[in-house]
């Protein structure tokens, strides 16, 4: 079974970007969500949400099953996900 990839992200963010490209580049289903772009209410539990994982805030976000990884690490992203 393939582990739930959830990453919190801003749209301009270039380590975002760069993460997402990683993640499709190895065919990992992933949910990303762009904080910035939300409103009200919905960016406010994104937000909720990140503290619980980052209390820092700083984007990406990566949540892997029970992982939790901040900004873009390759090696972390590999063994996390279990990719030679």
């Amino acid at each position: 079974m393939e582990a739930m990839v959830k990453m919190y992200t801003l749209s301009t963010c270039s380590h975002c970007k760069t993460t997402k490209k990683f993640l499709n580049d190895c065919n990992v289903i992933f949910d990303a969500t762009d904080v910035d772009l939300l409103q009200g209410d919905e960016k406010q539990h994104a937000l909720n949400e990140v503290v619980k994982y980052n209390p820092n805030r700083s984007f990406p976000t990566i949540v892997i099953g029970d992982k939790v990884i901040i900004g873009f690490n390759e090696k972390a992203l590999r063994e996390a996900l279990g990719i030679a």
